[in-house]
């Protein structure tokens, strides 16, 4: 647990900073994903987390890069089994449509083709 409000204070410090900034600003994660892994993994949701994640919003649509198995993998960074990667995706999903987010899903294609997908949603 001790890990999850490290994070939290980390993507808190991360939104507080992001307000100061004009124009679009992406976030690879957010405050929804620390609910999401404590819900996936079992554990019980601190009230400040759920609170938190409430109360710092980010734009109603949410982008969201789908489970892919043509390119799971793992490796020293990602240690998720398949069953896990495609059930974090799922909490994901879940965790941010619960919060009244409205998923937008990455196409799965080259990393170039995702990021002009992004650019063109938020007509950049």
């Amino acid at each position: 647990m001790a890990y999850a409000e490290r994070m939290l204070e980390q993507d808190l410090r991360a939104y507080s900073a992001a307000q100061a900034l004009s124009g679009p600003v992406i976030f690879d994660r957010g405050i929804p994903d620390i609910l999401g892994y404590l819900i996936l993994c079992g554990f019980p949701v601190p009230p400040h987390v759920a609170a938190a994640a409430k109360a710092a919003r980010y734009n109603r649509r949410v982008f969201l890069a789908p489970f892919w198995d043509e390119i799971f993998t793992q490796d020293t960074e990602r240690k998720q089994t398949r069953a896990e990667a495609e059930a974090t995706c799922a909490s994901m999903r879940e965790t941010y449509t619960a919060l009244g987010y409205k998923i937008t899903e990455l196409p799965r294609a080259n990393i170039v083709t995702r990021a002009d997908f992004v650019c063109t949603q938020l007509a950049m």
